[in-house]
């Protein structure tokens, strides 16, 4: 397989034999967006002769990261190297990002200082930095600013956005307009994502005034043009305050700003009137959304119920659940899960139980998530072998992203509370052996309560210590005092 550079035409219709017969990216999203059938259709593609454009492959790896599927997206970019497609500063800084994001930042880390000098520019440094900013790295963010600063490669309002979203992140929303200011000294231009993380900021520190402040700057500027996400964070912002007038007066201005018929703005704002507890908006601008994409994604259904449910219009759910469930092509288990949810609500059991059976039948598996939402109603009612179960099957499961599933522990302190109380020594050991599955080291805790069962039970284990050392694991003074009693031949 082959990935060619591209310099005319971006049709697909007339190319050769020898390349892919579809672009790239619809290849990949053809059975939907989910984590395996597109590591699926990735893994096909990869193994085929087919060539393809340069352009499909920076589009795809765009509408990857978009989807948030970031380990095909690198296995995609590491391709690219492999089959000879020459990578630009961008596509590095880009590959920068995957690789902080799928293998941790020691990986990216090493990747940056491999990257050769040409390559070290204000792209792939700002790329550095925004990767240290979202693992909240405060003291190696601030020192690659300064070093930035030092090299002048500090171009655009790129790296004080992201040192801006980290100090919000961490409670330090106070040194956010010292960084504005500095921005303005440097006499950079802010773009709208700056305007959004500097009302946010102000709105941490309940100065709602100042937000509006902020968007009388950003008229006044005129140089940064307003669109619909300035005024779904206004309209955001507005709704977390209490401020509901205000707030539906800016998802007015979102519904003017969304001339093209953006979809994401269609579902911010029934999502944000919604919260308003507007349910006749939501319902108006549903059917506006309908209009616009006759062919409505399941995400867009997923966000509607999901926003009736809020709202307990459960039976307006149920009806735009048939309505989806009539004609999809795809049967998405997320969209029943939120049915599934509110009906374990409302202690409908039989019928979250009959929604997750026909899900199971139109091929729709139920996935972790459906097993969290039965394991919090068993928990609730006590039927803990039944919660056992449901972790058995997440486990099994797995996430999404094809990582591992892990109960919490207050649901695993909960669980073996139970096997102590009941004596349960065979339940707990079976449990302990349930959660191997999924922890590479399970917690201590969890073995204290495994002794205090046995002791309890008055059942001894001569290889308790043993087993103890084997797994890594050190006890607390009062469950080794408790080993003196449990561990005896």
């Amino acid at each position: 397989m082959a990935l060619r550079q591209f310099r005319h035409s971006k049709s697909v219709t007339k190319r050769s034999k020898k390349y892919l017969e579809e672009a790239l990216y619809k290849r990949l999203f053809r059975e939907g967006s989910s984590e395996v059938s597109v590591r699926q259709q990735l893994n096909q593609f990869l193994k085929s002769s087919k060539s393809v454009y340069k352009w499909e492959v920076g589009y795809t790896l765009r509408k990857l990261r978009r989807h948030k599927r970031f380990y095909p997206s690198l296995k995609l970019s590491e391709t690219m190297t492999y089959r000879g497609m020459n990578k630009t500063v961008s596509d590095q800084a880009i590959h920068l990002d995957l690789v902080a994001k799928v293998r941790g930042i020691t990986a990216a880390e090493n990747y940056f200082t491999n990257l050769p000098d040409t390559s070290k520019n204000h792209l792939c440094y700002s790329s550095l930095l925004n990767c240290y900013c979202k693992e909240l790295m405060t003291e190696k963010a601030e020192a690659l600013m300064e070093k930035m600063k030092e090299l002048r490669l500090v171009e655009s309002s790129l790296p004080f956005n992201s040192l801006m979203t980290l100090y919000t992140k961490i409670g330090q929303p106070e040194k956010v307009p010292a960084i504005i200011q500095e921005l303005k000294v440097s006499n950079i231009m802010p773009d709208t994502y700056t305007y959004n993380v500097w009302m946010r900021a102000l709105a941490a520190v309940n100065d709602i005034s100042g937000v509006e402040r902020v968007i009388d700057e950003m008229k006044r500027d005129g140089r940064v043009s307003f669109d619909w996400t300035t005024y779904s964070n206004l309209a955001s912002i507005l709704v977390d305050a209490g401020y509901f007038d205000k707030a539906e007066k800016a998802l007015q201005e979102l519904e003017k700003k969304n001339a093209h018929k953006d979809l994401s703005a269609f579902q911010f704002l029934i999502t944000l009137y919604g919260r308003t507890g507007n349910l006749l908006e939501v319902y108006r601008v549903w059917r506006s959304l309908r209009l616009a994409f006759p062919k409505t994604a399941n995400i867009s259904y997923l966000n509607m119920i999901q926003t009736l449910v809020n709202l307990k219009d459960l039976s307006g759910a149920e009806k735009c659940f048939r309505e989806w469930e009539s004609g999809c092509s795809i049967y998405d288990i997320r969209i029943a899960n939120v049915l599934i949810k509110a009906y374990i609500k409302e202690a409908s059991l039989e019928k979250a139980k009959e929604l997750k059976e026909r899900a199971r039948r139109r091929g729709a598996k139920p996935n972790a998530k459906t097993w969290e939402i039965f394991l919090d109603y068993y928990l609730k009612t006590g039927d803990f072998k039944s919660a056992v179960d449901c972790i058995d099957n997440a486990i099994t499961m797995g996430k999404g992203d094809g990582g591992k599933w892990v109960p919490t522990k207050e649901v695993t302190e909960n669980l073996m509370a139970n096997f102590e109380k009941e004596k349960d020594v065979q339940g707990a050991e079976c449990f302990v052996d349930l959660l191997k599955k999924s922890m590479d080291v399970v917690w201590f805790e969890v073995f204290e309560a495994l002794i205090r069962t046995y002791h309890a039970a008055g059942k001894t284990s001569p290889v308790m210590r043993r087993r103890l050392k084997m797994e890594h694991v050190e006890v607390g003074d009062a469950a080794k005092k408790l080993l003196d009693v449990v561990c005896v031949d």
